[in-house]
């Protein structure tokens, strides 16, 4: 049968930038196997399936995946979709939904436009440290640079999951950055399988007014690399409360991510302090329709 989609870039307000995003309006009947055929035949990032939720005070559910397998969570499914849901329902005033995901239930912040929007999701879980990061070496050889490349500041390899598990690596600026090259001889020993994944970051910004710049590599899942990666940031959320010494109240860092694949996005991140420690976060950004159409499935 046929079956309604559309297609967003997400973390960025042009088309053609951002992050790309399959949203299948019309799942109904659908079993795991022939979503997950037909996130391979999109061969996105990631592809969502918007369907009924559990409890009719939300909004939605979202079932998220990969071309290689299914998400418990993932951030700009959540915001794609959150726009996407928003601009549906009409209107341009701001509007509050509770999305239901496989992590459990997402907050969302809505304020459509025509054939765009912006959104921004509380975290549903927060980070925590995932195990002990590879030795600088093995971290290195994975990612074809340099031990010495490794680490700025007091920033230093460690691993961080808020549903999706990343080595947070830092390197020294933009020009390691841009030598980056996944390995794969060295690859799963310095991060794991499965969608175990390496988030790249440093504090040289290709853009001014941004805090970060970042990379994501997840070949394990069928993604060589990823232009926005919204579960890393919720990550790297919790890497930053602990390291960053920021006082009690709200923080507002932008993160730009793709320049390297040409598809610039900026994902906003936002950490809650409290007595010292993380107490919430939250990721916003904007989206843009870019396609509508049918899939035979």
């Amino acid at each position: 049968m046929r079956r309604r989609f559309v297609t967003l870039d997400v973390f960025t307000d042009r088309r053609f930038a951002g992050n790309p995003l399959a949203v299948v309006l019309e799942p109904e009947g659908l079993e795991t196997a022939a979503m997950q055929s037909i996130a391979r035949e999109f061969n996105l990032s990631e592809t969502v399936f918007v369907q009924p939720p559990e409890s009719k005070a939300h909004r939605a559910k979202l079932r998220i995946f990969t071309p290689g397998r299914e998400l418990p969570f993932a951030g700009h499914p959540t915001v794609g979709a959150a726009v996407l849901l928003g601009t549906l329902d009409g209107g341009t005033s701001e509007r509050k939904f509770v999305l239901e995901e496989n992590i459990g239930l997402v907050p969302c912040r809505v304020t459509p436009a025509a054939g765009s929007g912006r959104a921004t999701f509380d975290i549903p879980r927060l980070p925590a440290e995932d195990g002990k990061a590879a030795d600088n070496a093995t971290l290195a050889a994975a990612l074809s640079i340099s031990p010495a490349d490794i680490g700025f500041g007091k920033f230093a390899p460690q691993r961080w999951s808020a549903g999706n598990p990343f080595a947070v690596v830092p390197v020294s600026g933009l020009a390691v950055m841009a030598r980056c090259r996944p390995d794969m001889t060295h690859f799963e020993k310095a991060f794991g399988g499965g969608f175990a994944a390496p988030f790249v970051v440093c504090g040289e910004t290709s853009e001014p007014g941004h805090d970060f710049h970042a990379r994501m590599f997840a070949p394990g899942v069928g993604v060589a690399e990823d232009p926005a990666t919204g579960s890393a940031a919720a990550a790297f959320a919790g890497y930053l409360a602990a390291h960053g010494n920021y006082k009690d109240g709200e923080h507002l860092l932008r993160i730009e991510q793709g320049y390297e694949m040409d598809r610039p996005s900026l994902m906003e991140l936002t950490l809650k302090i409290g007595g010292g420690r993380l107490t919430g976060a939250s990721i916003g950004g904007s989206a843009v329709v870019v396609t509508e159409g049918t899939i035979e499935a």
